[in-house]
């Protein structure tokens, strides 16, 4: 690939919790890398996707949602958020486009306000929006701060979203392509392979379950005949969390296994045993030793 006149930068996802972020990054890159739900604060870690054509190379940082946290591990969700605005060329700030402007959009807009950097309004979940409530969302946003530009999407249809990868590529400079053309993203397969774990525990428990849970990829090995076996430790707070995680005759550790498998397969392309235990580590969200020792620590980013 020619360096002549190729251009790369760095693009942070930012917004409030469940606006359509990893959908966003999951549609672009055509490849499930992020995981989704409809629980708030599904996004842990900084999750970076990397978009490459022949003439430029994006990479997304995909961040938590930004909200008021309750615990250090979300003290740690926020500030990986906050760090972020920081370290990138462009700002997408996403928003709900079905929903009003609310506390935790001004929270944000209040720290955008003192950047530099460029900050493109996204407004996701146009399919579900009347034309006219858009028109208005857009008068609203206009008047708390200047943007650089206003692209409206839906991130799960993919409306749009080649005009917004546009839009963000004329923000980019002349620069080196970072990774290699075929790489959508740099963090280990290992780390992919846990969030889809806990992917599905979001799909398949409610109220406390889903904050509730970390996952630690204990070792992936390949036998003989090429099936890879993967050892997973599901953690939780207490031991009603683990009962219900096991469920009646094993019955909901089995299907959480059946569909996570499922995915695993795909990003791994061959077929998977996976192992899964579940293990009480009590108030493991607000011990910091705890936090590092799952992954939720600054000095791995």
């Amino acid at each position: 690939m020619s360096s002549e006149n190729f251009k790369s930068g760095f693009i942070g996802i930012i917004g409030r919790p469940n606006v359509g972020k990893s959908t966003f990054l999951n549609q672009v890159l055509g490849e499930k890398i992020a995981i989704t739900s409809d629980k708030a604060q599904t996004t842990r870690n900084k999750i970076q996707g990397v978009y490459t054509t022949d003439s430029e190379q994006i990479i997304f940082i995909d961040t938590p949602g930004i909200h008021k946290p309750k615990s250090a591990l979300g003290d740690f969700m926020n500030k990986q958020a906050y760090n972020t605005m920081r370290e990138v060329d462009v700002i997408m700030f996403v928003i709900d486009g079905s929903v009003g402007r609310g506390r935790g959009d001004d929270l944000i807009i209040e720290r955008l306000q003192n950047t530099d950097i460029p900050v493109v309004l996204v407004i996701n979940k146009i399919d579900i929006i009347h034309p006219d409530r858009l028109l208005e969302l857009i008068d609203d946003y206009r008047t708390q701060m200047t943007f650089a530009d206003v692209v409206p999407i839906s991130a799960k249809e993919g409306n749009n979203v080649e005009t917004l990868i546009e839009v963000l590529g004329g923000y980019l400079s002349e620069g080196p392509q970072y990774y290699p053309s075929e790489m959508v993203t740099d963090h280990p397969e290992r780390f992919i392979v846990a969030e889809l774990i806990r992917e599905k525990i979001l799909l398949l428990t409610e109220q406390e379950i889903p904050h509730s849970v970390a996952i630690i990829i204990e070792s992936v090995e390949r036998d003989e005949f090429e099936k890879i076996h993967i050892k997973a430790v599901i953690i939780v707070e207490r031991d009603s969390q683990k009962g219900i995680l096991i469920g009646k005759n094993g019955q909901m550790i089995r299907k959480i296994g059946q569909l996570a498998r499922r995915d695993i397969e795909g990003l791994l392309g061959d077929k998977v045993y996976l192992e899964t235990f579940v293990r009480v580590t009590k108030n493991w969200r607000d011990k910091r030793f705890n936090l590092n020792e799952l992954g939720y620590n600054e000095d791995n980013y």
